[in-house]
């Protein structure tokens, strides 16, 4: 079985892992020789794909994500990255196809800005994101569309660089729990809210959608000085 050729310039690494899922940082500073590189890893709907992409950036983000992924699940799997390809589900959730049958290998890709997480884990529900801390955006007008209650009122308790870290700290653990899901944003965010814990500061917690009887996802707050990130999963019961 032939191994993927690796480019000697490799744009992602291993960035930290939560039980048994890994998940990998994505440098998505610009690179035209990069992007050259990811664009002979994909496969023909990936390159179609990559073409119509409505703007640089994000045909940029898709090829060296998608790159990356795909030599990483072929890893995992022991397989030829040739042999790899992808469906979706009804809400369009991908999940990974290898030798024509559904891989039992759970993954989740974000993007934002120069970096992307990609979390490869053993359960189809995961979710994560990542999102550049940005100061330009309508904090109020999307508040109101995404949080609910309790958290706009943390919002309004907060100013300056606090504000803008608690908004994205929020952002991303609502999008990493609806990405878990597969449904997305046609939940609706507003809909649910982080568990008290996690408007507390607490790193880590269990959380369960309302009216869902499913085992509870475990919610993760990955943030960092570069970027706002978080992680959902449904590997049991137990929290760090």
């Amino acid at each position: 079985m032939a191994e993927p050729a690796l480019p000697a310039d490799r744009w992602w690494s291993p960035w930290c892992s939560v039980d048994d899922t890994t998940i990998l940082h994505v440098d998505l500073a610009l690179s035209p020789d990069r992007e050259e590189q990811a664009v002979t890893l994909l496969d023909e709907a990936e390159g179609a794909r990559w073409k119509r992409s409505r703007s640089g950036e994000a045909r940029y983000a898709f090829a060296l994500c998608r790159a990356a992924l795909r030599i990483t699940l072929a890893a995992h799997a022991g397989c030829d990255a040739q042999d790899l390809s992808f469906g979706h589900l009804d809400h369009g959730k991908p999940f990974a196809i290898i030798g024509g049958r559904r891989s039992g290998i759970g993954f989740n890709v974000s993007h934002s800005g120069g970096h992307g997480l990609i979390a490869i884990g053993g359960d189809d529900d995961l979710g994560v994101d990542v999102e550049e801390r940005s100061l330009h955006r309508d904090f109020a007008g999307l508040a109101r569309r995404v949080y609910g209650p309790r958290e706009r009122q943390r919002l309004t308790q907060v100013s300056g660089t606090e504000r803008i870290h608690l908004f994205y700290r929020l952002w991303t653990m609502k999008e990493a729990l609806l990405k878990a899901t597969g449904a997305g944003l046609s939940l609706g965010p507003s809909r649910f809210e982080v568990p008290e814990s996690m408007l507390d500061g607490a790193r880590a917690c269990l959380f369960r959608f309302p009216h869902d009887p499913s085992p509870p996802l475990r919610l993760v707050d990955l943030g960092e000085e570069r970027f706002a990130a978080a992680l959902a999963s449904r590997p049991g019961t137990r929290v760090p």
